[in-house]
């Protein structure tokens, strides 16, 4: 009989090994064919006779008589196949071949062993399963049912398995029951179903430490300028034992969280809800990253904290935040009412006149002037300081201490110091979170509209500053946004704006041809109808003698002018927009000694580059240029300093945070859009204007300031030469 096995298994070997995908003719073949370790890769040359251990208990039951004695002749000696054999693997049920015998006992998944150079053993007969690769199906006959997959053991601990439980039902239901943003969503499915929905805010019931962090950060969201109930904390006390109330804590604590985050990094409200000429980059959070940050920090209240501004600036803001609600050191000051007080200088007809008043000192001390703190004399300092104080009170700027001037020093005041302070921080969020290029050790350019002042920065430190001219209230008002600036002209071509094409000078022409001429601008018209407005270079050109460019699409920039008086005004909102710089020069050369430091530029340097042909001096690595509206700022003496709301922008933005992102969006956003619409008036036939990228806030001359004596005296007109370049064409 075990010749005859001997003599089937090499038919088999010969024929249907080779296609395994034909029926086992017997349960003996199946016995052994199931004992044979297959070597991995299963491209390997199949095992013969030799390297096979008969099983003697197995029992023959239908074959040829002739195989049976060819096999009884000469015995088989079992040996290791030849190929590497694979490491211990245990079976599948459904990689388990079976022999039909209702009589066999269920048996226990064998396993493979590592080939050694001992013969391989094999299970007795009694054992109907035994580890084979993956291989055709056997006949019905000849096979059992497959075992039902064993589920994964659960990493939820046993105590918040109940939690999980209720939690992938919840997730599971893709509501927006607690997440309305799709992104969001997919964040928390992802973020639980990794972690078997185990919940990460509780622990038995408990809160972990990262929740505890969490709630803290979230309970004192207004130290940030925040509302603490754009955040709500779930009462998880009340929750335990119930896991249905817990997996709801869980989720809502969650959506808070990426609440605060987002709101924290960019803002309660978008800058496109104040007005349509505001543009800086945005920087949204990722709710995954959020939910891996906080719930793997060493401290989640730090974690949490870090996604509100980094800026020296902002945390000023918020320690003067602190103060103004009565959270700092010192004590509350008031200024007694009393006479007028007035400080009189000196002049041709007249001597000093200095009073002295008891409330000098507190007069001092509330407006942060530490020189001679205890000196009752109301001079030319306090006076000055007074006159500050009204400018951004928006009362009249007299320097005079009047009744209406101490009332608005006093504490009645602090509620709008408060909202001012908290707008301010709002802006702080739009800004990128780096202003400036590391390559350059962190330099950019800073100019704040309300204040009228630019500065250079980098190492952190203040390295120049300067006066500047901001653009009119109104259609004119200077854009918010973040750009870089790629190069300088010297020696610009003014390119007039269609905005001032259109509403000055096509009006005023149809009056007095001859008048652009008179004012030493260029008028073309080209093959397509459209009007080019253009000034040469030259000292009294309306961009003067630089141009500093930082492509935008408002198409704004920073220039020189030939009207410096008007840097001697403490308001300097007259421009179209662009930006009108007092020592140009030295900013110029500041800004080259920053971007080409081998070079050496001196102010001197650049003014011997002054003459007709424009010069573009190009930045290898572009510097940030962030123009803001901080009408409350801490200056460098550490005292908070205000500044009147020029454009507006605090009393919308105050408008739409105390009454609803979206109550009246559209009319705030309407009245702030500024108008760049024609003017109504009946142009020469065949006019057009041509967009020639001059943009749309260009500071340049008024046109009926020059037409009419103002300003600048009119110029020849200029001589004919190249066509004058686009300034921008993005």
């Amino acid at each position: 009989m075990l010749m005859a096995v001997a003599a089937t298994f090499l038919t088999v070997s010969a024929g249907s090994a080779l296609a395994q995908d034909q029926a086992r003719s017997s349960a003996a073949e199946l016995a052994i064919d199931a004992a044979i370790p297959r070597p991995e890769p299963a491209n390997v040359p199949p095992p013969t006779a030799a390297d096979v251990k008969l099983d003697t208990t197995a029992t023959v039951q239908d074959g040829p008589k002739e195989a049976a004695k060819e096999t009884a002749k000469e015995p088989v000696k079992a040996e290791t196949a030849p190929a590497p054999a694979p490491e211990k693997v245990e079976t599948k049920p459904s990689d388990v071949a079976t022999t039909p015998a209702p009589e066999a006992p269920k048996s226990e998944t064998a396993k493979t062993e590592p080939a050694k150079t001992e013969p391989a053993k094999t299970e007795p007969a009694k054992a109907d399963t035994a580890t084979a690769p993956a291989a055709p199906a056997a006949p019905a006959t000849a096979a059992a049912p497959a075992a039902e997959p064993v589920k994964a053991a659960s990493n939820v601990p046993p105590a918040d398995q109940p939690v999980a439980d209720k939690l992938k039902d919840l997730i599971g239901a893709k509501t927006s029951r607690h997440f309305d943003r799709k992104n969001e969503r997919a964040a928390v499915e992802k973020f639980y179903g990794a972690r078997d929905f185990a919940p990460v805010w509780t622990q038995g019931g408990s809160l972990t430490a990262a929740a505890k962090g969490v709630i803290a950060r979230l309970k004192d969201a207004a130290s940030e300028g925040l509302n603490p109930a754009d955040y709500p904390v779930p009462d998880f006390a009340a929750a335990t034992n119930n896991p249905d109330a817990l997996a709801d804590a869980e989720l809502k604590l969650t959506a808070s969280m990426f609440d605060y985050a987002r709101q924290a990094q960019s803002g309660r409200m978008h800058w496109s809800q104040v007005s349509a000429d505001i543009l800086y980059p945005e920087h949204p959070v990722d709710p995954s990253e959020v939910l891996t940050k906080i719930t793997t920090a060493a401290d989640a209240s730090a974690a949490l904290d870090s996604y509100n501004p980094p800026q020296k600036l902002y945390k000023e803001l918020k320690a003067k935040l602190a103060e103004l609600r009565g959270q700092g050191s010192g004590p509350v000051i008031e200024i007694a009412d009393g006479p007028a007080l007035k400080y009189t200088p000196a002049g041709k007809k007249q001597a000093e006149v200095v009073v002295e008043d008891p409330r000098v000192p507190q007069l001092r001390a509330k407006l942060g002037i530490t020189e001679n703190a205890g000196d009752t004399r109301y001079d030319a300092t306090v006076a000055e300081a007074v006159r500050k104080f009204q400018n951004s009170a928006e009362l009249k700027a007299t320097g005079i201490l009047d009744d209406k001037t101490v009332k608005a020093i006093n504490t009645p005041k602090r509620d709008k110091q408060i909202d001012t302070v908290l707008v301010n921080m709002e802006r702080w969020r739009w800004l990128p979170r780096d202003l400036g290029a590391p390559s350059l050790g962190d330099a950019y350019v800073i100019l704040n509209i309300p204040d009228y002042t630019l500065k250079v920065m980098q190492h952190g430190q203040q390295v120049w500053t300067t006066r500047v001219v901001t653009g009119k209230p109104g259609q004119h008002a200077t854009p918010l946004l973040t750009e870089t600036m790629k190069y300088i002209t010297v020696n610009p071509t003014w390119n007039v704006p269609p905005s001032i094409v259109y509403n000055e000078y096509l009006p005023a022409l149809q009056q007095d041809p001859t008048v652009l001429q008179r004012m030493g601008l260029k008028l073309e018209q080209n093959r397509d109808g459209s009007v080019h407005i253009s000034q040469p270079p030259g000292e009294a050109n309306a961009l003067g003698r630089i141009r500093f460019n930082f492509p935008n699409k408002f198409l704004v920039y920073q220039h020189d002018t030939p009207d410096k008086y008007l840097f001697a005004k403490e308001e300097r909102a007259f421009s179209h927009g662009c930006m009108r710089v007092q020592n140009p020069d030295q900013y110029a050369s500041v800004l080259l000694n920053i971007a080409l430091p081998n070079e050496k530029y001196t102010p001197e340097r650049v003014r011997s580059m002054y003459g007709k042909s424009e010069i573009d001096l190009k930045f290898p690595t572009p510097i940030p240029v962030n123009i803001t509206y901080q009408t409350a700022f801490v200056d460098d003496a550490g005292k908070l300093q205000f500044r009147k709301d020029v454009y507006g922008r605090d009393a919308t933005m105050l408008n739409i945070l105390k009454n609803g992102r979206g109550k009246d969006l559209e009319n705030v956003v309407a009245h702030s859009q500024p108008s760049y619409s024609r003017p109504a008036t009946t142009l020469p036939s065949g006019v057009a204007v041509a967009n020639n990228g001059g943009g749309f806030g260009s500071s340049g001359p008024n046109f009926f300031e020059r037409l009419f004596g103002g300003g600048t005296p009119a110029q020849p007109p200029a001589p004919v030469g190249r066509k004058p370049q686009r300034v921008f064409t993005r």
